[in-house]
């Protein structure tokens, strides 16, 4: 008689795919805290997939598919997500820069108008800031026409 084939090893990836599972089961209703924050452990404590299914056994069955390894198809029709300046994980920080910018141009201001203090300092927030937010922007972007590409030949 021969031992019983053992279960495939799950890998690291294949744990936050179930993890994104449960939080989605979750955010719909179909977990409460306490069970969400119970297969949440035993998801990512799993070693192998079978360990896995067993923490999305009762969900629907649609999703298991996805907890075995099946790659979520992309509708051909779908258009692509683009990531542009208007993002609001662009226009956030761009939104936050100027405003902190503007409030430092107009202390600058009162003081150069009110006394003899005409040193530009808030120059200082501005340049350095505006460098590392432009850097930050273009590989941002740049990460979006990756994964757009990505998407289109796949």
């Amino acid at each position: 008689m021969s031992d019983p084939v053992p279960s495939t090893r799950t890998s690291d990836a294949d744990r936050d795919r179930v993890a994104q599972l449960l939080q989605e089961h979750f955010a719909q209703g179909r977990l409460d805290h306490e069970e969400f924050t119970e297969r949440l452990g035993r998801a990512y404590k799993a070693r192998t997939v079978d360990e896995l299914q067993v923490v999305t056994r009762d969900l629907p069955e649609r999703d298991l598919a996805e907890v075995r390894g099946a790659a979520p198809r992309r509708d051909e029709g779908a258009p692509v997500p683009v990531l542009t300046l208007r993002d609001p994980a662009l226009m956030v920080p761009w939104m936050l820069y100027a405003g902190v910018n503007v409030l430092c141009f107009v202390i600058w201001l009162i003081l150069f108008l009110t006394t003899d203090y005409q040193y530009p300092w808030f120059l200082w927030v501005l340049g350095p800031w505006g460098i590392v937010m432009g850097v930050a922007t273009v590989g941002v972007l740049a990460s979006g026409r990756g994964r757009r590409d990505e998407l289109e030949e796949g």
